[in-house]
């Protein structure tokens, strides 16, 4: 691991640790995506409502008897009440450590640090977790928001809401963020249906314009397909209704003309479902 490795701040994101000997059990049972308590790259998972929609998203590690997640500021109080109720009388502890820990990105690993890499792509690089006290020397930058947007992925918080997406709205189900192997957790009925029906309507898609805004509509021809998420440097990330999209070339963010492209990788396609 490097010392001198550049990390940069993610101040959209807090982390939490889980810790206790049920830890794996329990985040298994509750979390949509493969949890093991084992060194390995940082895992994508989704806390769902009964009804399959997201109500927080991250990425979760194991290291030295404990996991690691990081989840957005906006549904950190949900969570933790959603964890407490799940819970019960398990041997399991779940700490809120925006006061004391940092959440960064880093191109590569880092020393003295919770460091692993991105699971969803390499070329996201690794998520970094440190005490406050050692991520005093981190950066301000947003590399990581670039490298996101390049590759189509969306988040809880600058691209959508809580409780109104389903996995697969985000491509959970192609990135590793559900495991179909695993046996039920909350909300696993609704996401395993999307996939056996090919039911999925809205996908991540990569937009190109000038002057794009978080926020602004994004249209195909004369239809609505959905709204802008983050955005940075002429590019930005939505989750589109596929089926509306005709010519790619042809769309306008806010009236103004813009083309998207499908993330590389992508099994859907414009113009159709959203399915496998």
């Amino acid at each position: 691991m490097s010392e001198n490795q550049r990390v940069e701040r993610r101040a959209g994101r807090v982390a939490i640790s889980v810790t206790g000997k049920d830890a794996a059990h329990l985040l298994n049972d509750v979390l949509s995506g493969p949890v093991a308590a084992e060194p390995g790259p940082a895992q994508w998972w989704a806390l769902l409502t009964p009804q399959g929609k997201i109500l927080a998203e991250g990425l979760s590690a194991w290291h030295e008897g404990g996991f690691w997640l990081d989840i957005d500021p906006s549904v950190v109080d949900t969570f933790m009440k959603r964890m407490r109720l799940y819970t019960l009388r398990a041997d399991v502890i779940f700490t809120e450590c925006s006061q004391s820990h940092v959440v960064g990105w880093s191109e590569g690993p880092v020393a003295d640090a919770v460091s692993d890499e991105d699971g969803r792509d390499k070329t996201l690089g690794h998520r970094i977790i440190a005490p406050a006290d050692r991520a005093a020397t981190w950066q301000d930058g947003d590399s990581y928001l670039a490298r996101r947007i390049a590759l189509g992925l969306s988040e809880l918080g600058p691209d959508f809401a809580a409780d109104t997406t389903f996995p697969h709205d985000i491509g959970m189900d192609l990135l590793g963020g559900v495991d179909f192997e695993k046996g039920c957790y909350v909300g696993q009925e609704v996401v395993s249906r999307m996939k056996h029906r090919g039911t999925a309507r809205r996908r991540p898609v990569v937009v190109s314009g000038q002057a794009l805004a978080a926020g602004a509509p994004v249209t195909a021809g004369e239809r609505e397909a959905g709204t802008l998420g983050a955005v940075r440097d002429g590019k930005g990330v939505a989750i589109l209704r596929l089926d509306r999209i005709a010519d790619p070339q042809a769309a306008t963010v806010g009236g103004a003309p813009a083309s998207l492209a499908l993330p590389h990788w992508a099994s859907y396609f414009f113009g159709g479902s959203g399915g496998d």
